[in-house]
């Protein structure tokens, strides 16, 4: 239902929704947060902020689940879920075209970290391959 100001500013009344231009949006299911690596940077860049905070982008590196709560475009190349540099700002992953830089990540049962900080604690070298495991 919208809202409609009553004439006199007396406040607001129900007003019903039309039915024609209704559509049906499906619960979002966790499998569609995993990242697929081999889309475009800005792709994935946007879906990482439509899961938020729920279900929550994600990906897998070994047998590791991480979630992806922030990431920046980033205008590298490489083969689609590889680690092209690792630094305090974030991990810089290949897309399908161009890059992210991953700078906001969580651990299985732990909490969102700023990239550097996450990485004190689970160190990630240039060269993995990101995807799968999550």
């Amino acid at each position: 239902m919208e809202g409609v100001e009553t004439p006199g500013g007396a406040g607001w009344r129900a007003e019903p929704q039309p039915a024609e231009g209704i559509t049906y949006a499906h619960k979002i299911e966790k499998t569609e947060a995993a990242i697929d690596w081999s889309l475009p940077a800005p792709t994935i860049e946007r879906r990482v902020r439509a899961f938020d905070p729920f279900p929550g982008a994600s990906t897998g590196l070994g047998d590791e689940a991480i979630k992806v709560w922030a990431a920046q475009v980033r205008q590298e190349t490489g083969a689609p879920g590889t680690v092209l540099d690792v630094g305090p700002q974030g991990i810089t992953v290949a897309c399908g075209e161009q890059s992210l830089q991953l700078t906001q990540l969580q651990r299985a049962g732990g909490k969102r970290l700023a990239a550097a900080d996450f990485l004190r604690g689970f160190p990630i070298e240039r060269g993995q391959q990101l995807g799968g495991g999550a």
